[in-house]
């Protein structure tokens, strides 16, 4: 779900809650900054809530990484197959 969206900044919020086991949700928070080859920079701060004491472990918070880079590769893709859609 698309929590927060700040055209200026180049900054979005989404969170995911459905289908975790351990985790009540994930919040993301992605921010894009140019590089200076004319490209972007995107960065991630993540943050799990967790069901009562529950730690993530190390290999929950690695497939979670993965999926969020899998997601901004998706999104990449589709933006540079469809440049007018940001033009």
């Amino acid at each position: 779900m698309l929590d927060a969206l700040d055209l200026e900044k180049f900054i979005y919020n989404y969170s995911v809650g459905d289908a975790l086991v351990n985790l009540e949700s994930i919040s993301h928070e992605v921010k894009l900054e140019p590089a200076p080859d004319g490209r972007s920079i995107s960065k991630v701060i993540s943050k799990y809530f967790t069901k009562g004491d529950v730690v993530p472990s190390e290999e929950e918070i690695k497939a979670g990484k993965e999926r969020v880079l899998g997601m901004t590769k998706v999104v990449e893709a589709y933006l540079i197959q469809n440049p007018d859609v940001y033009n």
